[in-house]
């Protein structure tokens, strides 16, 4: 079942290689939603008949819906982000299954700054998103 991870707030600083994942099914509800708040109705995310005669020959996932998945991960962390950058590396479809990952691959505990390594990839294995979030992690608490 694709449900998200309950918060899990461990005591102490944040760790090099300390990671998180979780997996989600993308759904047409999910697609609808992002749509509905965002406003971002390209017909690559909204027209099947459009679609079908582009590059992916059918609708394709909005990319930050995608990206999106990541905040899950640093909610866990308590993280606040203040800087993002992706890669947008595959196209991603409603009914995919996606593993969305986070890494910390530095941490500066003078300035109490993380670095991110982010990705996610699909039910066959292939990383659709690359990326790397710099931020500030919260105090945990048991």
């Amino acid at each position: 079942m694709d449900t998200p991870l309950l918060a899990k707030r461990v005591p102490g600083e944040p760790r090099l290689g300390e990671k998180a994942s979780y997996r989600r099914t993308l759904t047409e509800a999910d697609v609808a939603l992002f749509i509905g708040v965002t406003w971002d109705v390209n017909p690559l995310h909204t027209d099947d008949t459009y679609a079908a005669g582009m590059r992916f020959k059918r609708r394709i996932v909005p990319g930050l819906l995608t990206a999106s998945l990541l905040t899950h991960l640093g909610g866990l962390w308590a993280f606040m982000a203040t800087d993002m950058h992706f890669e947008f590396l595959g196209p991603v479809f409603i009914g995919d299954t996606l593993t969305a990952q986070a890494e910390v691959i530095e941490f500066d505990p003078a300035r109490r700054m993380v670095v991110l390594r982010c990705s996610c990839t699909n039910q066959d294995g292939q990383e659709v998103l690359r990326g790397e979030v710099t931020g500030f992690p919260g105090r945990f608490e048991s």
